[in-house]
């Protein structure tokens, strides 16, 4: 084990802290990048985040924290990105310094909104970093058990298996096991595509639809998922292993997913606003449904749970009605 790479994680929200929290199992320092100064003033003093995931104990002798993006991005060799992508773009435009020669790896599940790409598509497009010099970190993985050390597993996607596997030896421990795949566009969209379903869990849920109900959304979930990965990057792939079945069924089911919870207000009858409101957190899922519905159009896939949700969130229809359409087409 390597204990002096040389990474940093860049977004304070609870994925972030998680993240830091695995790393400090195994690393000496840790590079943290936060736009909020008064969370890196209380986390020193107090050893844990204020906002999010406050109940995991953080050793901030081990953290190089600052709100300069920079200042980390020149320090650090390895990025791993965990701000939302809805926040991507403008704190992208922060940076004054290149890329080049890092390597990134994504830990955000949705899709960039300026450009409707996934993370990896969006830094190999928009800043010239090879896809050899991309990776993926995908669960299934609740922050908040990451934070309780339950046991977890993670799946790290790079086309180069070296890096894959430095970045899994720097991130195991004892309650978090942790295997590679070199399949980073699929896990990746794996990663999008389950926040949706689970939007579309909670919609039922606030609905009244039973678990019997929701057993049937996430089997035609999991294959509506499978049509669609394979028409934007065909390559052999077990849907079935955790980094997509199993990823889907935790966002789906738990009560720790924010996706699942804003499904849940829509379903009761809460606006797309006043749910967002509510919610502390970034729900992800409502992004990448309009990136999601954009891509199945150019792509011609059949996703009709993906236009259920596209057209109770972006168009306004009753969930009620979308839902009663929706029954009839699953099996």
């Amino acid at each position: 084990m390597d204990h002096h790479q040389k990474i940093a994680v860049l977004g304070g929200g609870s994925w972030a802290t998680a993240i830091v929290k695995m790393l400090t199992e195994n690393l000496e320092t840790i590079g943290w990048y936060m736009r909020n100064n008064q969370a890196i003033h209380h986390i020193i003093e107090n050893n844990h985040n204020p906002r999010y995931l406050s109940s995991a104990e953080l050793d901030s002798k081990k953290f190089d924290l600052s709100d300069d993006i920079n200042i980390i991005v020149a320090k650090y060799d390895i990025l791993i990105f965990a701000i939302p992508s809805a926040f991507l773009t403008a704190e992208l435009a922060k940076l004054n310094i290149s890329l080049k020669g890092k390597t990134i790896f994504s830990a955000i599940k949705g899709i960039v909104p300026e450009t409707g790409l996934i993370i990896g598509e969006h830094f190999n497009e928009k800043y010239n970093t090879s896809f050899e010099n991309i990776g993926v970190i995908t669960g299934p993985c609740h922050a908040e058990e990451v934070a309780m050390e339950r046991l977890s597993y993670l799946t790290i996607a790079c086309i180069d298996e070296k890096k894959a596997n430095k970045m899994a030896q720097s991130l195991k421990s004892r309650y978090i096991k942790v295997k590679i795949s070199d399949d980073i566009i699929g896990t990746e969209y794996a990663a999008m595509l389950k926040n949706i379903y689970a939007v579309a869990a909670g919609i039922a849920h606030g609905l009244g639809y039973g678990d019997n109900f929701q057993s049937v959304l996430m089997s035609n979930a999991i294959r509506e998922m499978k049509r669609f990965i394979k028409k934007v990057h065909k390559m052999k792939r077990n849907i079935n292993n955790s980094a997509y079945l199993g990823d889907l069924l935790v966002t789906g089911y738990s009560a720790f997913s924010r996706n699942r919870m804003f499904g849940n207000m829509i379903g009761k009858g809460y606006t797309v606003k006043s749910a967002q409101h509510e919610m502390n957190m970034v729900a992800e899922g409502f992004y990448a449904t309009k990136s999601a519905y954009k891509i199945k159009e150019n792509n011609n896939a059949n996703t009709p749970i993906i236009n259920t949700v596209y057209d109770i969130l972006y168009k306004a229809k009753d969930p009620k009605k979308e839902f009663k359409k929706l029954t009839d087409r699953l099996d």
